[in-house]
């Protein structure tokens, strides 16, 4: 610990992201990473925007992206804002829309960067118990508060609002923000996006990591009323004007456009998603309905740390969380269906032992 740190940095606790180990061989099925490459017409137009235009800035408002964006989700480019993956989109959100005087609300069981988020900007918050399902109750969130924020799916558990359970949400809420963070939305739900020109304190987050397999590209997006987003642009100007470089722009503007190849790789990762949930629980586990890339499980009788490091020794890692109420869980992303195999072949070998 410096002593020249700031107070703020003292007191953080930084988000800890999955591991990305350096292992030849590994069946890597813990960080929800997609098991295929990103579209063909994504690559092509990275690589056609390689060439001597690197030496200019890139488009400021990356005016091309919002409007793919916007055209896709039947929405104005106005509508739309842009940033480096949608942690990046979700920083601002907490530091331009959620800093008020009454606390957020989130899961108590959820993604963990909302409270590191909320340590390094001052925004006080409450959590929410899920239920005894592991389910978000939208019923308990009508309190008073200074917005609320929820993945949905829920991450790390996989479980899915209705859009009807949304709504029912925001006209609870129709005094503060309501943010759904929808990163793994495309692999069994409805967008919310659907309601954002009938409710105007509704943002909804998005990311190209997922469904459409650019993690490595890091272009996250958010939809919502024009007022919200301008205020996002005040910050991402204020901070950065040119988040979002020219091969991000151009390979996510063509990945959005490739509707065919979206619909052929989410459908691949979601019918593996269901094979994997039959073969898990013949093997014993309960799984919570998963509408993500990704499924929650545990086993009645093998601890989870115990089935993680047994996997590891096999060269197939997944994700161990050492949290209250979940601690014994696994959460395992559907990898392809020869990776998800050999992750039921050896989980076999591991619980006949």
């Amino acid at each position: 610990m410096s002593k020249y740190w700031s107070a703020v940095v003292r007191g953080l606790t930084p988000y800890v992201p999955g591991e990305q180990p350096k292992i030849a061989d590994l069946i890597k099925l813990n960080t929800n990473e997609n098991p295929y490459p990103p579209s063909p017409a994504a690559t092509a137009a990275i690589a056609a925007a390689v060439d001597g235009a690197l030496r200019l800035y890139p488009d400021p408002n990356a005016d091309t992206l919002k409007a793919a964006i916007a055209a896709h989700h039947g929405l104005k480019p106005a509508q739309v804002f842009v940033g480096n993956g949608s942690d990046e989109v979700l920083a601002f959100v907490f530091q331009g829309l959620l800093q008020h005087e009454q606390p957020i609300l989130f899961p108590d069981i959820t993604y963990s960067f909302y409270p590191v988020y909320c340590g390094l900007y001052g925004v006080q918050y409450k959590t929410v118990p899920l239920d005894e399902g592991f389910r978000i109750r939208v019923a308990d969130y009508a309190q008073p508060n200074g917005g609320v924020i929820l993945p949905n799916p829920n991450a790390p558990t996989g479980c899915l609002l209705s859009l009807e359970e949304i709504e029912t949400l925001l006209q609870a809420n129709t005094a503060s923000v309501v943010v759904i963070d929808e990163a793994y939305i495309d692999f069994g739900g409805a967008s919310a996006a659907a309601l954002v020109d009938r409710y105007p304190n509704l943002l909804v987050v998005q990311t190209f990591s997922k469904s459409r397999s650019l993690a490595g590209m890091r272009v996250g997006f958010a939809l919502g009323n024009a007022e919200l987003i301008d205020g996002l642009e005040r910050i991402k100007n204020s901070f950065n004007s040119y988040p979002l470089d020219r091969l991000a722009q151009a390979g996510a503007t063509a990945a959005m456009e490739d509707r065919a190849y979206f619909e052929q790789t989410r459908q691949a990762v979601i019918d593996s998603r269901e094979r994997l949930n039959d073969e898990l629980a013949a093997l014993g586990f309960e799984v919570l309905p998963s509408a993500a890339n990704f499924v929650f499980a545990r086993h009645p009788k093998r601890d989870a740390a115990q089935l993680a490091a047994s996997l590891r020794e096999r060269k197939i890692i997944v994700r161990h969380f050492k949290t209250a109420r979940i601690e014994q869980f696994l959460r395992i992303t559907i990898g392809t269906d020869e990776q998800c195999g050999a992750l039921v072949k050896a989980l076999k070998e591991i619980l006949g032992a």
